[in-house]
């Protein structure tokens, strides 16, 4: 994983104000990024979407009804820059 959310402010509509532990920040507009329906459904539904929360074990956001978003997309999104593979780990000899 990149970076974990540590803070979270919606700021009207579908937008919503993320900080980062690596100090990325800023605002992210979500609409483009979700389908309103199955678990997001909820989220179509501007006083719910500004129910999200920071999950600090996951180190994304959350809402009531169990809705996350991947952190390293969320970042991607914000900063403009392109999500890293992980790294396969090196093999015990």
């Amino acid at each position: 994983m990149l970076a974990d959310i540590t803070e979270v402010r919606p700021l009207g509509a579908h937008r919503l104000f993320l900080r980062f532990d690596d100090g990325a920040a800023g605002a992210v507009d979500l609409a483009p990024m979700l389908r309103f329906d199955g678990v997001f459904a909820p989220l179509a539904d501007p006083s719910f979407f500004a129910q999200a929360k920071v999950d600090t074990e996951l180190g994304t956001i959350v809402w009531p009804n169990g809705a996350d978003l991947c952190p390293d997309v969320l970042h991607a999104r914000l900063t403009g820059q392109p999500m890293r593979a992980m790294e396969p780990q090196a093999q015990a000899n």
